[in-house]
């Protein structure tokens, strides 16, 4: 009798040992997991921090673009408003030039991506037409979309406010370059609709030859002194009305691509802390199972 009894005991301690070593397995497996969940916890927590306070900044600069660009736009009307009297309009067989407001940042949706394929679609219909670019990051996506029709580009743009000093030093520099030449001149930005709404638009610029030639020009009585200076005006006040507009909509484009941001990450801090609560609870009734196990095998 006792040696059957010591016979049971023999093949029991195998048995327990068996258990505890699975169970020792999978606990340090489900450890390993805990570890990497609550290293991608820390992670996307320390990210949904950065992208709730660039959200923050993205709306005080949204409020004071938006003033920014309702008196910039207010100018540009005005002052196009002589161009509209004048009856002057674009004829077949007009040298065109694309100039493609854009900037040099990111972090704002598919904002750039919407002028870019604008042009590019323009392009495709007009394919001797030249393009120049405000902006890398336009510049960045057509010299891979039309790089033979790709002039020349200026950066440093939109990293701060914009300024009517650099919009001047933009129209003179494309006023002045002979290769830049051109009968009239779109310009293409994205226009302000509402805070979570854009879309392409296009400002149309005439050459000084174009505007003289024009039906009603006589009618202004615009002396020839000054007739270079205010073409200059005209065409530097679309160009600061076209970037000014698209920074406001650049930033509006911001505060709600960091505000998605934000909710698609505590979204998934949300699920990764019940897989870690979960997990926690899977290596305590494992742990339970274990003592219980060994309890029983003694």
């Amino acid at each position: 009798m006792m040696s059957n009894i010591g016979l049971t005991a023999k093949r029991a301690f195998p048995a327990a040992q068996s258990i505890a070593s699975q169970n020792l397995g999978s606990q340090t497996r489900n450890m390993a997991t805990l570890k990497e969940i609550q290293l991608r916890l820390k992670s996307i927590t320390n990210i949904s921090k950065i992208t709730k306070s660039m959200k923050m900044i993205a709306s005080t600069k949204t409020a004071r673009a938006q003033r920014a660009m309702e008196a910039s736009r207010q100018n540009g009307i005005i002052a196009n408003t002589t161009v509209e009297a004048s009856g002057v309009s674009a004829a077949e067989g007009d040298k065109k030039l694309i100039i493609v407001s854009s900037s040099d940042k990111g972090l704002c949706g598919g904002i750039h991506s919407s002028v870019s394929r604008y042009v590019r679609t323009y392009i495709r219909d007009h394919p001797e037409e030249k393009v120049v670019v405000l902006g890398d990051k336009s510049k960045s996506q057509l010299v891979r979309m039309v790089p033979n029709n790709l002039m020349y580009s200026f950066n440093q743009i939109g990293r701060v406010s914009p300024t009517f000093e650099e919009s001047c030093a933009i129209a003179t520099k494309i006023l002045e370059e002979p290769e830049f030449a051109f009968d009239t001149a779109d310009i293409v930005f994205n226009k302000f609709v509402s805070a979570i709404s854009y879309e392409p638009q296009v400002l149309t610029c005439y050459s000084k030859e174009k505007f003289e030639n024009s039906p009603n020009y006589a009618a202004f009585e615009i002396p020839d002194s000054v007739i270079d200076n205010y073409n200059e005006f005209l065409f530097a006040t679309n160009i600061h009305w076209a970037i000014v507009e698209g920074h406001a909509s650049e930033m509006a484009a911001k505060r709600a691509a960091m505000d998605n941001a934000t909710s698609n990450a505590n979204e998934l801090i949300g699920k990764l802390t019940l897989q870690y609560n979960r997990g926690r609870q899977a290596v305590i009734t494992n742990q339970l199972i274990e003592v219980i196990t060994g309890a029983s095998a003694l």
